[in-house]
């Protein structure tokens, strides 16, 4: 078992975050503590007013919102009732057994997980100290779990278990309410992505079909420090109508977006060598790749390689979302050998060398033809210019060849006439 602790300040956006995911039919609740009623007796409201009741008892407390994941092996099938106790010792052993909390199974992965909403705000408007519960309370209690259900180990042999990451519902524009999608994506990757610029948070947007847009820099969004978000059709054009950062719960503004940058270049720093790894293995197993080899072998990866481009098109920059580890690297940070530049020039050559042995597969195929730098009407040009008039002049028919349907009475003519012209010469 793995367990993730995330905070936040915003109880209200972790409790839609979930509801959306069981109005889209891919979570249930399964559990409510001391709410005073069973969670199917439980409205959306009696779930948002108990927490908020609480947080502002101390409204001194900004980090007030808890959510929590634990993520199972994929081989582990885990019934709805084992799942609800392994919920509750949990809590019972990161102290917060006296707290509301709800649970939610969540099917959008394809391994058994839980979300746990809950607030560290008490009944006595003090708080619970959140400052490394993780490492001191969640670690130990984990452990124990593992033992007490069961459970496949996290740690075993020597390395930690990979265990798949949470996936993302792609937005696509006219499938599900355009809003609750963009939602659904932007709430996610803000969770759960470690990305360290404005580009890099959109490289791993774009990856789910959602863009971020400040607008131009001249325009007064911009000054303003404005912000919208669009979904994307499959020529990664903007579709439908954009949406306020502010009309979001959770309030994805700018603001937000660039305070995680620098808490973000910290937390990547330990994925970057794996997966400079794997960028280099699928750079070098061929001589022969191409752009669009590379982004297909990366994507099966796991690794969506975005270009950056101009508006004229052209590339200046490379980001790498890895969705394994959820980090976001623009290409030159991890070094020169992953940048736009460098690896350009290697595609460019693959590219070249394919160019290259397709011409000269054609050059063999011409050599059954008379001396292509000399051409019908008598002029002399260069083998290059020859090679392009064989690849782009009418065909001239063969006479030893049978003729085509249609056109029998005057081919035969023709035919006629070379016949005789050869037996001459």
């Amino acid at each position: 078992m793995v367990a993730k602790i995330l905070t936040g300040k915003s109880i209200r956006g972790l409790i839609n975050y979930n509801e959306s995911k069981v109005t889209l039919g891919t979570a249930i609740p399964i559990l409510a503590n001391r709410f005073g009623l069973d969670i199917e007796q439980l409205e959306l409201r009696n779930k948002v007013a108990r927490f908020e009741h609480l947080t502002k008892l101390n409204s001194r407390v900004k980090t007030n919102a808890v959510h929590i994941m634990l993520n199972f092996d994929p081989t582990e099938i885990l019934a709805i009732e084992k799942l609800q106790m392994i919920a509750i010792d949990y809590m019972n052993g990161i102290g917060f057994d006296d707290q509301p909390f709800l649970v939610y199974k969540h099917d959008d992965a394809n391994h058994p997980h839980v979300h746990i909403v809950t607030t560290n705000v008490k009944a006595d408007s003090t708080r619970i100290d959140l400052h490394n519960i993780g490492k001191e309370l969640s670690e130990k209690t984990r452990k124990e779990l593992e033992i007490k259900y069961n459970l496949v180990k996290a740690e075993g042999r020597g390395k930690v278990q990979q265990i798949v990451p949470v996936n993302i519902d792609m937005a696509i524009y006219g499938e599900k309410q355009t809003k609750r999608s963009i939602y659904n994506v932007v709430t996610a990757v803000l969770r759960s992505y470690k990305f360290a610029s404005f580009a890099e948070y959109n490289a791993a947007l774009k990856s789910f079909n959602v863009v971020a847009d400040r607008g131009p820099e001249d325009s007064v969004m911009f000054a303003k420090k404005g912000l919208v978000y669009s979904v994307l059709d499959a020529n990664r054009i903007r579709i439908g109508i954009p949406f306020k950062a502010s009309s979001f719960a959770g309030n994805p503004v700018l603001s937000k977006v660039e305070s995680k940058f620098k808490l973000n270049l910290e937390k990547r720093k330990a994925h970057a060598e794996s997966l400079k790894g794997v960028i280099l293995e699928q750079l070098t197993n061929e001589n022969s790749l191409t752009s669009k080899q590379l982004v297909d072998r990366l994507r099966k990866k796991g690794i969506s390689l975005i270009y950056r481009q101009s508006n004229e098109g052209r590339i200046y920059g490379l980001t790498y979302v890895d969705h394994n580890t959820r980090c976001v690297f623009n290409g030159s940070d991890l070094g020169k050998a992953f940048s736009a530049k460098l690896v350009l020039e290697i595609l460019n050559k693959a590219e070249e060398q394919i160019l290259e042995h397709t011409i000269r597969d054609i050059k063999v195929r011409t050599n059954q033809f008379p001396d292509s730098s000399v051409l019908g009407d008598g002029q002399t040009r260069s083998s290059a210019d020859g090679l392009l008039q064989f690849l782009f002049e009418k065909p001239i028919p063969d006479p030893a060849l049978p003729l085509l349907p249609g056109r029998k009475k005057k081919r035969k003519k023709v035919h006629s006439k070379n016949r005789d012209l050869s037996n001459k010469i």
